[in-house]
């Protein structure tokens, strides 16, 4: 019987790459002088992978991804107005409004009277609970775990910290390389929802997929039914 049910937060709950793809677009107004939109967001694409381990993920890391780029893009011509911009969309994309998935809120709300809930989320950690905050869903969640990374270590280490028996969790998640595969790993259930864009450091390969057994549902609030089905089973 399933009996703790934890979630991914950003593009899980509530949208968080529309964020990123509308900065992302404001970044290569900002530096159209020197390069066209591809080059600038592949460059930036590659500056921000080489930096998660220096700055982890979130916001804050992205930003001062933005800046090393600008920096390289421009041969070190990038004015401090520029600079100053560009620390502007960051602080516009941390005051950005919580827009919680169709759904998500209805869903929570009915699941946190049958089963413990937990937030498993990677990112900036004031960030991160701030979103929560602002989200209205905090009260529904029994804890909250932000993490570096996810893998078959971290999800060990937290059913570990929560007394949480594997046979009795299940994951839901919208990135197949964070929210699934570690979790199948560990000999954990794990439920696919497709968001309607894939950031490029979560994207997996068919190989990858091969024989690995997930469920997979179109939208949270198919979510209820399909635990109602596995429990019955």
């Amino acid at each position: 019987m399933i009996k703790t049910i934890a979630f991914d937060a950003d593009d899980t709950l509530w949208h968080t790459e529309r964020i990123f793809i509308s900065t992302k677009e404001k970044y290569s107004n900002l530096l159209a002088e020197y390069h066209d939109k591809i080059y600038i967001e592949r460059h930036l694409d590659q500056t921000e992978t080489k930096n998660i381990q220096h700055f982890g993920y979130g916001i804050k890391g992205f930003t001062l991804s933005m800046i090393e780029t600008a920096c390289e893009l421009t041969e070190g011509r990038i004015t401090g107005d520029k600079i100053k911009e560009i620390i502007g969309f960051a602080k516009e994309m941390l005051a950005s409004p919580i827009d919680v998935l169709e759904g998500v809120r209805e869903t929570i709300e009915t699941l946190s009277k049958d089963y413990d809930l937990i937030l498993i989320t990677k990112g900036d950690l004031l960030d991160q609970e701030t979103k929560l905050a602002r989200s209205g869903l905090g009260e529904y969640f029994k804890a909250f775990e932000i993490v570096p990374n996810k893998n078959a270590k971290t999800y060990k280490y937290v059913l570990k910290r929560h007394q949480i028996n594997v046979e009795e969790f299940i994951m839901v998640g919208n990135s197949l390389r964070s929210d699934i595969l570690p979790v199948l790993e560990i000999g954990a259930r794990a439920v696919f929802v497709p968001y309607e864009t894939e950031w490029f450091h979560e994207a997996v390969s068919d190989e990858e997929l091969e024989g690995k057994d997930f469920a997979r549902i179109e939208k949270m609030s198919n979510l209820i039914e399909w635990l109602k089905n596995k429990q019955a089973a």
